[in-house]
């Protein structure tokens, strides 16, 4: 037993994270996150989604600004409004207590000793100020926040959320997005960047989270907020350093000092960048990086049903 503790510690299990016993590998749930925009995260997830054989589910959960389509490019074949219920006030019932007021934490619905006011984009349809009426005055109604489209190109199979423009609450549409998961699929789900609510709901639920990041300042910075989240959440993590070069020596330090495995290593090459630019995956402009990402995939799998060490050898420092 203390040597697999040590192991899983090794493996990424460390900072509370726990162990789930023996999976499948259709059955585990990857989330891509990062502390900051514009680190690769969408793009690993989507060369990811393309490089692991069999079904696979991509949940795009970047529900403000959602571009994974941009590479799959996959036939829609469904749409799912995403909606929360808001209140309504009856006026013949209500008694202008102000209990519903003081019940909601986020100010959705006001009443100064007068007629209820509701800020439905505010609203985060909990429902406690429809429960505490003691009038019953307060119905709820569904309002639109977003939309959910589902599509497949091959084996991959996208669901993606978009957030209703200038709606602030984008966890609705996050965990619509979510319950699309699979359990007879690979699920990866590209994060929302940052450490704010849409990216802990994202992140919840999953088996492993793999933190993209960049040799910068800011990547090493907005890294370490990432790494304190996840493991105040408690799940298992380990790094990718996307655009690697001559600068990898701030993060590794940093990851060497935290005890953070890296897990991959994807250098800072123009081709990437050039595929980028035309919406094409990079695992079709780089020979040999589909063959990365399977491995990285394949050791995390493995490394998650069977929690030894041995068996998460030989991807963490894949140098493609």
């Amino acid at each position: 037993m203390r040597e697999r503790r040590r192991a899983a510690r090794r493996f990424g299990l460390n900072g509370g994270g726990a162990y789930h016993g023996q999976r499948k590998d259709q059955e585990v749930r990857l989330a891509i996150a990062s502390g900051k925009g514009g680190t690769g995260k969408t793009s690993v997830a989507v060369n990811l989604a393309a490089s692991i054989d069999g079904p696979v589910r991509l949940l795009d959960c970047d529900v403000e600004e959602p571009n994974c389509h941009i590479f799959l490019r996959p036939e829609v074949d469904r749409k799912e409004q995403v909606q929360v219920p808001v209140p309504r006030v009856g006026l013949e019932r209500c008694n202008a207590c102000g209990e519903c007021g003081q019940v909601c934490q986020f100010h959705a619905i006001v009443s100064l000793k007068t007629k209820p006011l509701v800020f439905p984009d505010l609203c985060h349809g909990c429902g406690g100020c429809a429960r505490f009426c003691p009038t019953g005055a307060i119905e709820e109604i569904p309002h639109e926040v977003g939309v959910v489209e589902i599509g497949r190109r091959g084996a991959v199979e996208l669901v993606q959320g978009t957030l209703r423009v200038g709606h602030p609450t984008a966890v609705p549409v996050v965990r619509a997005v979510k319950r699309h998961a699979r359990d007879d699929a690979t699920n990866i789900v590209d994060c929302p960047p940052g450490t704010s609510c849409p990216m802990i709901a994202a992140i919840r639920d999953s088996d492993y989270v793999i933190l993209v990041t960049e040799p910068t300042p800011f990547g090493l910075h907005d890294l370490t907020l990432a790494v304190d989240t996840v493991r105040q959440i408690g799940l298992p993590f380990g790094v990718l350093l996307n655009r690697a070069g001559a600068n990898d020596g701030l993060v590794l330090r940093y990851c060497q000092h935290e005890d953070v495995r890296v897990l991959m290593r994807i250098a800072d090459d123009r081709r990437i960048a050039e595929a980028y630019s035309r919406g094409v995956m990079a695992v079709a402009a780089i020979p040999g990086l589909r063959d990365g990402f399977r491995r990285l995939y394949s050791t995390i799998a493995r490394g998650l049903a069977a929690g030894q060490r041995s068996a998460a050898r030989g991807a963490w420092n894949a140098n493609i």
